[in-house]
């Protein structure tokens, strides 16, 4: 069994306490929290569990690391304090685990990342042994095994568009989507999420990453907006009211292009409330879904829907991301120190998880 820390008891880290606990090669050694009102309460309570796990929540940093686990899994937020989240990450591999998380967006694509993030990784890894590999749902394995695998059912290809299509009145993080994104704000203010460049930044190197795994040489990387603002008030269940002719919808495109063509796109439609923006492309139930449409011959488009805490579609998606790296643990804990991507590391099989549950 791998000894497992679970660092983070939110949205990511409670899906990530019951993807440890339920994977077969791993053992829940510790769980790090920052609320002092988490410390002391059972893994089981903060992962929405029926029962104890029998691990009790800390915030003593030092002395976990101190215990040299075999792995962490990094589920605290990087939006909003990306240095803290590096200097986290940077210290779990310099005490010898491996690290996996979504939280540092330019590590999607480490061959592409600024050396201030991939140097200090890079240290860590030859100090103490560790490991670093940084996946999600998008960014993450809708942006790149998905539309990797799918885009070889191909005769030709023209090209490929991943889409998150989502109604984010169910995301319970209310300052990403109010403040990051802008949702509720007056239209004239400007969300750090769409400014010039910053949708690059995240989702740049997952272009890059599909380019060097399709053989292709993109050209540049350009940004599209459009935002529309909402008809009529709204009052969600999670975050309260949104007024009329704040923003209530964002369409945005990060396009790779190659010989001059937009071969490479990934594309966000974000709404508080289905009754904005009707007339862009919709999932298939109006609550969330990813898609892949491979564009060629034939033409193959794929939708994929996860719904997780009372058939929640923003704790789905965290869900399959934190799948894909919680699974990826024992696959680097075997494989060699190093700082790993989405076209090194396997998506796993459920080994061991068909029809099991643990008591």
């Amino acid at each position: 069994m791998i000894p497992t820390v679970v660092w983070g008891t939110g949205n990511v880290g409670r899906a990530a306490l019951r993807a440890v606990d339920a994977h077969p090669a791993l053992a829940l050694a510790a769980v790090l929290v920052h609320d002092p009102a988490k410390v002391g309460r059972d893994a089981g309570e903060l992962a929405g569990l029926d029962r104890a796990l029998g691990v009790a929540a800390t915030d003593d940093i030092d002395a976990v690391l101190a215990a040299r686990p075999r792995a962490v899994v990094y589920a605290a937020s990087g939006d909003l304090r990306p240095d803290e989240a590096l200097a986290d990450v940077v210290r779990s591999v310099r005490a010898g685990a491996v690290v996996v998380t979504p939280a540092l967006y330019p590590l999607y694509d480490p061959r592409s990342a600024p050396p201030e993030f991939r140097d200090p990784v890079l240290a860590a890894v030859a100090e103490g042994g560790g490991s670093l590999f940084v996946s999600g749902v998008d960014p993450g394995w809708g942006n790149d095994v998905l539309p990797l695998l799918i885009s070889g059912l191909g005769t030709t290809v023209d090209a490929i568009r991943c889409q998150e299509i989502f109604d984010y009145s169910t995301y319970e993080q209310e300052d990403s989507v109010r403040h990051l994104i802008g949702m509720g704000h007056p239209m004239e203010y400007e969300p750090l999420m769409l400014a010039p460049s910053i949708p690059t930044m995240v989702w740049g190197g997952q272009l890059r990453l599909m380019a060097r795994a399709l053989g292709v040489e993109l050209d540049e990387i350009r940004e599209t907006l459009e935002r529309r603002a909402l008809d009529t008030t709204v009052t969600t269940r999670t975050m309260g009211v949104f007024e009329a002719g704040t923003q209530g919808a964002v369409r945005f495109e990060v396009q790779g292009i190659v010989d001059g063509e937009p071969r490479i796109v990934i594309e966000h439609i974000t709404r508080i409330h289905p009754s904005c923006a009707p007339d862009w492309p919709t999932p298939p139930d109006g609550t969330g879904a990813h898609r892949v449409v491979i564009e060629g011959r034939p033409r193959i488009e794929v939708t994929v829907e996860a719904s997780d805490e009372g058939e929640n579609r923003s704790a789905g998606g965290n869900a399959t991301a934190v799948g894909r790296l919680v699974n990826a643990v024992d696959w680097l804990v075997d494989a060699k120190p190093g700082l790993y991507d989405a076209l090194d590391v396997p998506l796993r099989p459920a080994v061991g998880r068909l029809g099991r549950n643990r008591p």
